[in-house]
């Protein structure tokens, strides 16, 4: 299993509103503890913990000055998910790392768990952590991918992204681009059959959005 975790907390919080006005979203408190707290709970037991920041990042420097988690700041510019990973690679090391949203909130089990019983590094280059349409409480719209029989991931279906994964970082350096996403990298994976989920078997909530904080709570009310 990865010794390392990579928790994106540089959004802008956007969605979030007047939430946001004057705290960046992973502070903002669900169920009585911050959004980043909840996350940083998952990963309690992984050797390296680096979380990355840019709107209001000093509050979140702050928020951790008492604890052993590097924060990774991305200025001027935001670097969106594969430019933060790899901005942040000199704290995380070159092994494949664990990533994980902090907009969400989980009920039971650990979803760091679930990737490590799953994880097959001769087979893949990155595993994500995957929720039917239905249980994926906040949620709008369609799903991301399509899980098939061996595990490999396609577009479209009806399975969402968590925002947990383990991924192997090698290939961040070809990107040309400063910031982008990790879909870029995911395209790329897909292409060449190292592109792989595996199902969450909990409950799991979005919490991008002020709606989202209310339905966390009585998810969590209810494990």
């Amino acid at each position: 299993m990865p010794d390392a975790v990579m928790l994106f907390a540089a959004g802008f919080g956007t969605r979030m509103g007047a939430l946001t006005a004057d705290r960046p979203k992973p502070l903002i408190a669900v169920a009585g503890r911050p959004l980043l707290d909840h996350a940083l709970a998952l990963t309690a037991g992984v050797p390296t913990r680096v979380v990355n920041a840019h709107y209001r990042a000093e509050q979140v420097i702050s928020h951790l000055k008492d604890t052993n988690i590097a924060v990774s700041v991305e200025t001027p510019e935001i670097l969106d998910t594969g430019g933060g990973l790899r901005h942040a690679l000199p704290l995380l090391g070159t092994q494949p790392v664990y990533t994980l949203n902090t907009d969400a909130v989980w009920s039971r089990p650990n979803p760091l768990d679930r990737l490590a019983a799953a994880w097959q590094p001769d087979r893949m280059d990155a595993l994500l952590l995957c929720i039917p349409l239905d249980r994926a409480v906040g949620r709008s719209g369609s799903g991301d991918f399509a899980l098939g029989p061996d595990g490999a991931l396609m577009r479209g279906g009806d399975f969402v992204y968590t925002g947990a994964q383990i991924i192997k970082t090698d290939a961040l350096a070809g990107i040309g681009e400063k910031a982008f996403s990790l879909n870029l990298l995911w395209n790329q994976m897909a292409q060449e059959g190292r592109l792989f989920g595996t199902a969450y078997p909990g409950r799991w909530c979005d919490v991008g959005h002020p709606e989202g904080i209310t339905l966390a709570e009585e998810m969590l009310a209810n494990v």
